[in-house]
């Protein structure tokens, strides 16, 4: 027999949500669905620079991460059509990788996580569940370009990383292979264009939280 479909009221999905927000920010990260890309790769020799320069990197893509586990988060919590949400929370699923990838690269570079962390988790899951409620369009037009600005930040970490430095690199180009995906996937869903203006703040807003996670 195949087991009956159970629903969740309000209530129950907002606990689940809090569960994840507490999860996420202060918690381990979540075991890894995939192997990591790195595994098994011989540290290289890298000099005090190259290994800070490495270590702000994966803290800001695991600020990155954190903040898309709270977007996605936010967005199935409002959607409003359940094949959205199903692919809100696939995609959910699939940056938990990213996150525990770069704590591990993070440890491993001698470096620490975004001491503002919890910020970024409340902030990204209030913008999620405003878009969700904008509207299923509006909501994965927003992954869109989201993904399309988390692409280009990837793109300027690799052209900037030590050559020497293979873990950090394998880490994040599978990273950005994933974000180039779900980008895709929200696009051939029905992804509304955003305006010019929302745009422009979506990269002020996210330049904050860069140079910020950077350092802090």
């Amino acid at each position: 027999m195949k087991p009956e479909n159970i629903s969740h009221s309000p209530l129950d999905n907002f606990i689940t949500a809090i569960d994840d927000a507490l999860r996420t920010t202060f918690g381990q990260a979540p075991r890894a669905q995939r192997a990591n890309p790195a595994a098994g790769l011989k540290e290289s020799e890298l000099s005090e620079n190259e290994k800070m320069l490495a270590g702000q990197f994966m803290r800001i893509n695991h600020a990155g991460e954190v903040s898309a586990q709270a977007l996605y988060q936010g967005q199935a919590l409002t959607a409003k059509l359940p094949n959205v949400r199903e692919k809100m929370e696939q995609a959910a699923a699939e940056e938990n990788d990213h996150l525990a990838w770069t704590e591990d690269r993070i440890k491993e570079l001698g470096s620490h996580k975004s001491y503002l962390n919890p910020f970024w988790y409340a902030g990204s899951f209030t913008i999620g569940a405003l878009a969700g409620l904008a509207g299923d369009r509006w909501s994965l037009g927003f992954v869109v370009e989201t993904e399309k600005q988390v692409i280009r930040h990837l793109d300027e970490h690799l052209a900037k990383l030590s050559e020497k430095d293979q873990k950090s690199r394998l880490i994040l180009e599978q990273m950005r292979e994933d974000e180039a995906h779900h980008a895709t996937t929200a696009l051939k869903a029905g992804a509304a264009a955003f305006p010019a203006i929302v745009k422009k703040a979506m990269t002020f807003a996210s330049k904050i939280m860069t140079r910020s996670a950077r350092w802090i």
